[in-house]
This record gives structure tokens, sequence and C-alpha cells, in this order.
């Protein structure tokens, strides 16, 4: 499978979750990966990780949640003009 040569969103984009079980959830783009063609969604797709306490950096113990990746044909771009989901890019 060839990788694409770029994906229709860059960080800092706000979109939309067209499927799954975030449906209908908003949030900006925060990491494009272009090899799996997935991106990170701020507040969507969480998922639970559970850590030990590191004495040496003072970080400490318990559940934290971080954002998990969503494939990027599940998701579409919001026009901040009209707020709503958009497949074209707004003009500069």
């Amino acid at each position: 499978m060839e990788k694409p040569k770029k994906l229709k969103f860059k960080k800092g984009d706000e979109v939309i979750v067209l499927k799954g079980r975030d449906k209908g959830m908003r949030g900006q783009v925060l990491k494009v990966d272009l090899e799996k063609c997935r991106v990170t969604v701020a507040g969507v797709n969480l998922r639970t990780k559970a850590m030990r306490p590191n004495p040496q950096t003072g970080e400490e113990g318990g559940h934290i949640k971080k954002e998990g990746t969503i494939h990027a044909s599940n998701v579409m771009r919001i026009d901040p003009a009209t707020d709503k989901p958009t497949r074209k890019r707004a003009a500069k």
C-alpha cells in the first residue's frame, strides 16, 4: 500500500467525527500521521493507561487518559465561516 502524498487535514484544523463511538464530537487536530492515514483529535477517542509512579522524574502514578488516533476517513473538517462540515479548505 502506497502512502499518500498529503492528507486533507493539518494540525490545528477543527473537525467533527463521522463514525464510531465518538460520532458527532468536535475537536482540534493535534497530530497527523501520513503513513497510517490517521489523525489525533483533542478530547476524542480517549484511552485509559495505567502508569507507575516514577521517583526519578517526580511523576505520580495512576490512570491517565490520552487521545487515541482515528482514521482520516472518519473525520471531516469544519468550515470556520459557516460552522458546518465541509470537504473544501477555506480560502485564504
